[in-house]
């Protein structure tokens, strides 16, 4: 970064922390390193009367999409440790044989980003400076967590993705097997396919006999199919065959990422393959570190 190299250092604290990490500027004089504060997102309106307490900080607010774009394509051009920033799962559906594989992006466009936050917004990038938002979904990690939270009785995140890991979402979904005896063979749909999430709810006795990983593993695969099918009719209506997760919801959340990746490969019929990055949440904050480096220069 102008002509400068170091290392990026992140953090991440809820936004209900925010009086704590403002408490923390205003002790350690924030604005003696640096007057002008970037922030992006909802939280940078939403809370802009609380940044507006620290003394001597200017607030930049900077639009998310642009952030996010410009924290993706530079973090991708950097690396990370001498390795590529971008990588996909082999044989997501089996956890003997899944692997890592890194990914060069060297020629990104056109891609497709998927941002899995709260919600989900689709975005159709077709160069630095040329993107759009196709469009989204408000059935995100939000989603997903608060689910959970009612289904199982969870309070945290790290909880809710730890129960869906020991879970069966088969004891809580009605399959095509379960309809046809097995396969549908003239539409080629596997007895495995989902063919009603939550749909073996109806049933009391079924209902009795679930727990609350099963529950939870229901609900992460009822998201990440979701994601994975509207995702893959963006990439076919925009003439895309790179789709690239990235988002908070992904931190720490492998099983999330070989479910997403299954069912872009399911949808698509094994045209298209889905792409991650390591530091999926915090593009929007080097894409605000850059925006304020090319201004100030």
């Amino acid at each position: 970064m102008r002509g400068r190299k170091g290392n990026l250092h992140f953090i991440r604290f809820p936004t209900y922390d925010l009086p704590v990490f403002l408490q923390m500027a205003q002790q350690k004089q924030f604005s003696s390193l640096h007057t002008s504060l970037c922030a992006t997102g909802g939280g940078a309106y939403k809370f802009e009367d609380d940044f507006m307490t620290v003394s001597g900080l200017e607030l930049w607010k900077l639009d998310e999409i642009d952030c996010l774009i410009k924290g993706v394509l530079f973090i991708d051009s950097v690396g990370f440790n001498g390795q590529s920033q971008c990588f996909y799962l082999e044989n997501p559906k089996d956890p003997e044989r899944c692997q890592k594989i890194p990914y060069n992006l060297e020629n990104p466009y056109p891609l497709l980003l998927v941002n899995i936050g709260s919600g989900v917004s689709i975005l159709a990038v077709y160069s630095k400076d040329n993107y759009k938002r196709v469009t989204g979904t408000s059935l995100g990690g939000g989603t997903f967590f608060g689910l959970c939270c009612l289904l199982t009785g969870c309070s945290t995140f790290e909880e809710a993705l730890e129960m869906a890991s020991l879970g069966d979402s088969t004891k809580v979904d009605k399959l095509v097997r379960d309809i046809y005896g097995g396969d549908y063979e003239r539409f080629g749909l596997p007895g495995y396919a989902v063919a009603s999430s939550f749909g073996n709810m109806m049933s009391k006795e079924k209902r009795d006999s679930v727990s609350k990983e099963d529950l939870a593993r229901a609900t992460l695969v009822t998201i990440t199919n979701n994601i994975g099918s509207i995702a893959r009719m963006c990439a076919v209506n925009e003439n895309i065959n790179r789709v690239v997760f990235v988002g908070n919801f992904l931190r720490i959340n492998t099983i999330s990422m070989k479910l997403l990746a299954y069912a872009l490969e399911y949808w698509s019929k094994g045209q298209l393959k889905a792409f991650f990055l390591e530091h999926e949440g915090y593009f929007g904050a080097v894409g605000a570190l850059l925006e304020l480096l090319t201004t100030i220069t």
